[in-house]
């Protein structure tokens, strides 16, 4: 096990977890504005049936499969990182051991 490898891994992916993250967050935050644009040009009266209109509207629902892709994107980074920082871990953690058993043989 290469742990500059891990550390490598880890350096080359931050970026794209960063921008994964940014895109999730914006996505999460812009459907909130994606909502009241659609509500505002709902036909309806009354704000229940404006919210209704606007989570049933095809642009709402293109967002929120947007939202699914992101999400997927950033827990898929997020999750090889944490492998790539648990390999580092047990290389660190075989070291020990290596030198703790080189002292009981000597």
């Amino acid at each position: 096990m290469n742990p500059h490898k891990a550390v490598d891994y880890m350096i080359d992916n931050a970026g794209k977890f960063a921008a994964a993250k940014a895109n999730r967050v914006y996505i999460e935050e812009f459907r909130k504005s994606q909502k009241a644009l659609l509500m505002k040009t709902s036909k309806e009266t009354t704000s229940a049936g404006q919210e209704r209109d606007a989570y049933a509207h095809p642009e709402y629902i293109a967002l929120l499969d947007g939202l699914k892709v992101a999400v997927e994107l950033e827990e898929t980074l997020k999750w090889n990182l944490t492998a790539a920082q648990a390999r580092i871990d047990i290389w660190r953690s075989e070291q020990a051991t290596n030198r703790n058993m080189d002292r009981a043989m000597t």
